[in-house]
């Protein structure tokens, strides 16, 4: 009887695309085609196929289980030991996509979406010395396992740094003199310490870093879909060193300790650029460091990658192909401002128009965008820096933030003039926008005139699909929320797994209400109307609710009742 390493080299004789093709799954033509694509791009003949719709990644499984003889886990279902994912390096484990889950004396069982790629095994008996045992995953499981069990996971050699860094930064003390926080900052172990944090946030698609001074010791937590995690603990002696290796990189003076301080820098993880926006604030034990990651691989996405629904999805690319007007995006800090405006602004960007952007600061480049960074020191705000855009030629402007009357009137006489105009404003709801822009000091005919729309806000954290459960509403469950009416309908509820942390959410996704100018929204606003009238005037016209946005979404099992309740009241 042949063994399994016999059976995938047959298989590799005659390529899965002739088994897909003998067991009738795909055409001929189908195959050709395929191929020909993986000619030009070297992606997997498989991969290519599910992408295009002509097979499933089921069937994918399904065949190469057959034909390998290698046994399918779903990844999410199984415990997945953590000692046996420490036996291989998180480089070698990102290079290959593969994951260990298991370690029985001399053998290691690896799950992996491809079971062809002998290096990958290669490289695992190498690393390891022990016998490798393949297992088949689906690639989106692997993706999702691999970020989970290497998201909190410090440099394996972080207990040895540490004792390095406790031998050589003995000399550090609360009275340290910036002469030998220079010396220690120079050294190894701090500069290993702050790469490895680095790196692992961007890596576990962290969006902040804190670094905090406690009495006795130095907390590092990361923010994770909008939760924060504690990662590591630090000696306190090293607080000094760790700050002034961070203000170095972000061109910050390290010699000034009692007031904030704000830096930017730029560093290679693997294979891409990520930007740290980087802010310090002197507290009672020491200076405390947040890192803001902009990472773009993540960040920016088009306008259908949003999470709009069908109806809101319309209405923010209609409203945005319009040639003049202003285009508002409202919702507290962190809400996803900023990566809405940057999706429209892709949707919208062509070689035939003059783009500009005003920002404080810049968060992400943007290729054939005329990006502009404010610097009010030296007379740089929005304000007047609208000016001189204004003098550019441009056919579409935006504005990071509209702060005063000086700015909201420029923006105002911009989007009259022929421009459109893209900015934020800092309000609850899309109708609360014009009360705040009216209370600036805007006329209300102004407004009517000028405003486009409005887009508001909110992240909740979407549901693990992996381990959520379904369950049917009771009547006094809906009464209690303030949705009467949604008694009896399905919602669903965060469970846990292994491959959500059991915390039962994994990501985020927006809820948005998007108010366009109709007839009716610029007779209220004429009218100096209330917010709520103004509100039923745009729900009237088709908007839909943030409230009724969060439910229906809640309804679809992508998160759930009580992720909307922490950002919406469901009460009518």
């Amino acid at each position: 009887m042949e063994n399994r390493s016999e059976r995938i080299k047959g298989v590799e004789r005659r390529m899965i695309g002739e088994i897909l093709t003998s067991f009738g799954i795909i055409t001929e033509a189908q195959l050709e085609s395929a191929l020909q694509k993986q000619i030009e791009t070297g992606e997997k003949l498989g991969n290519i196929l599910v992408k295009r719709g002509i097979l499933s990644e089921k069937q994918l499984i399904e065949t190469m289980e057959y034909m390998l003889g290698i046994p399918f886990v779903h990844l999410s279902k199984i415990n997945i030991d953590p000692e046996a994912v420490k036996l291989l390096t998180p480089q070698i484990i990102r290079l290959h996509k593969i994951l260990p889950i298991s370690r029985k004396k001399n053998v290691i069982t690896l799950a992996m979406a491809d079971p062809l790629n002998h290096q990958a095994i290669d490289d695992v008996r190498m690393a390891t010395d022990l016998e490798v045992v393949p297992v088949l995953a689906t690639e989106k499981e692997m993706d999702t396992a691999i970020r989970q069990y290497l998201a909190f996971r410090m440099d394996p050699n972080m207990e040895k740094i540490l004792s390095e860094l406790k031998q050589s930064g003995s000399k550090t003390t609360p009275g340290i003199k910036e002469t030998q926080s220079l010396r220690v900052v120079d050294e190894a172990p701090i500069i290993r310490i702050v790469n490895s944090i680095l790196i692992q946030a961007v890596h576990g698609h962290c969006s902040d870093i804190h670094i905090e001074a406690q009495e006795l010791d130095i907390r590092v937590r990361f923010r994770v879909d909008g939760e924060l995690y504690e990662v590591l603990t630090l000696p306190r002696i090293s607080l000094a060193a760790i700050v002034s290796r961070v203000k170095i990189m972000a061109g910050m003076d390290i010699a000034e300790k009692r007031i904030p301080q704000d830096g930017r820098f730029r560093m290679m993880i693997e294979t891409r650029e990520v930007d740290f926006r980087v802010s310090t604030l002197p507290t009672s034990h020491g200076e405390k460091v947040v890192m803001r990651v902009l990472d773009r691989k993540n960040a920016i996405t088009q306008i259908d990658n949003l999470g709009l629904s069908s109806v809101n999805n319309e209405r923010l690319l209609s409203v945005s192909r319009r040639p003049h007007g202003m285009l508002l995006v409202t919702g507290p800090t962190g809400s996803g401002k900023t990566s809405t405006l940057y999706s429209v602004l892709g949707e919208i960007n062509s070689v035939d128009k003059n783009i500009i952007t005003l920002e404080d600061p810049i968060e992400y480049t943007l290729e054939g965008i005329n990006q502009v960074q404010t610097n009010p020191k030296a007379g740089l705000s929005f304000a007047s820096g609208l000016s001189s855009v204004l003098r550019q030629d441009p056919d579409i402007i935006m504005v990071g933030e509209i702060r005063d009357y000086e700015t909201a009137q420029l923006v105002v006489q911009a989007s009259l003039t022929g421009h459109l105009v893209l900015s934020t404003v800092h309000t609850n709801s899309a109708a609360g926008t014009v009360a705040r822009l009216t209370d600036i000091g805007i006329e209300e005919y102004l407004l009517a005139a000028s405003l486009a729309g409005v887009v508001s806000q909110r992240l909740v954290r979407k549901l693990c699909l992996n381990c959520c459960n379904e369950y049917v509403l009771d009547k006094s469950a809906a009464v209690r929320l303030g949705i009467p009416e949604q008694s009896g309908q399905v919602f669903y509820r965060s469970i846990g797994c292994n491959m959500c942390r059991q915390l039962g959410y994994q990501g985020r996704i927006a809820l948005h209400e998007i108010m366009i100018m109709g007839p009716r929204v610029r007779a209220a606003i004429n009218r100096g109307d209330s917010q709520d009238d103004l509100q039923e005037a745009a729900v009237a016209e088709g908007m839909i609710s943030i409230r009724n946005d969060g439910i229906a979404k809640a309804r679809q099992g992508l998160t759930s009742l009580e992720e909307i309740m922490k950002v919406v009241f469901l009460g009518a």
